[in-house]
């Protein structure tokens, strides 16, 4: 495939975006699309290697959306290091790291136009964090506009996320292929994720009970056990095995609407929400992929 041949380029400005992109898009050069808040783990860099893959030119955004953090949420200190995030991007191929500003994204004013997905985002991650997904879908959309890439990569564990964004992609015709690329894992199993940093050695060995619990619902599907309800308490009782764990939810569901389902099948969901301390943590699993 036809890549383009330069050292990575740091771009705020929208424009300037755009610019940078007329030349190999007149050149017929794939441009893929990878969406981040920044504070780049290795996660996030096997999306940058997934949209290699497919394309020849590599936008990875770094911008921490302040309108899908509700008012007691952690948007003031979530997890920054900008000039870390370059180094990394750049190190992994990254053609252009776009960087904008809040107010270059939402220039000041009154918001007129928002992005507000219907029924697929009550429930789960909806529920807990209400808002949360016209936020992420309102940037997303304002990014495949300003990118307009041929192929956007997002990780599993954001399942729900993943999903409404390939809805909306679908549904408002949107030309643009999401693709969804598997969750990445430390060696002890949990789930890489920005948020790990807030983690005591104390607290992250009590969060080790959310992949456990996947593994544990997973291993009983392979071994022939298609019974949601059966799953699901044997997931109740292993997150109880770590009673200082705040759990948010424990869902079994099918993987187009999240709706719960009373048969697992291959490809069901089953996906986990808690609070670890003061540390949110999501994780999931799909079932017969393991």
């Amino acid at each position: 495939m036809t890549t383009i041949a330069s050292s990575m380029q740091t771009i705020d400005r929208i424009s300037a975006l755009r610019s940078a992109l007329a030349e190999p898009r007149r050149r017929g050069i794939p441009v893929a699309l990878v969406p981040t808040m920044g504070s780049l783990h290795e996660g996030h860099l096997r999306l940058v290697d997934e949209a290699r893959r497919l394309a020849g030119v590599v936008v990875l955004s770094l911008f921490v959306n302040p309108m899908q953090f509700g008012p007691h949420e952690d948007f003031a200190r979530y997890p920054r290091d900008p000039d870390g995030d370059a180094r990394k991007a750049e190190r992994r191929g990254v053609d252009i790291l776009f960087a904008p500003a809040v107010d270059e994204m939402y220039p000041p004013g009154e918001r007129t136009v928002i992005v507000t997905p219907l029924a697929l985002a009550d429930r789960w991650e909806g529920a807990a964090r209400p808002g949360h997904f016209t936020g992420v879908l309102t940037v997303v959309a304002k990014l495949f506009n300003i990118v307009q890439p041929q192929v956007a990569v997002f990780g599993q564990k954001d399942i729900q996320q993943a999903t409404l964004i390939r809805a909306m992609a679908r549904e408002l015709d949107m030309p643009v292929k999401v693709v969804v690329a598997p969750t990445v894992r430390d060696a002890d199993g949990l789930a890489l994720s920005s948020r790990n940093v807030y983690l005591t050695p104390e607290s992250r060995r009590r969060a080790l009970v959310l992949p456990r619990t996947l593994r544990s619902i997973a291993s009983a599907f392979d071994a022939g056990q298609y019974d949601a309800v059966v799953l699901e308490q044997l997931g109740w009782e292993t997150l109880a095995t770590e009673p200082d764990v705040q759990v948010d939810y424990l869902a079994i569901v099918d993987p187009v609407k999240l709706e719960p389902v009373a048969v697992a099948e291959q490809g069901t969901i089953v996906a986990v929400a808690a609070r670890v301390g003061g540390t949110r943590l999501i994780d999931n699993v799909i079932l017969g992929e393991s």
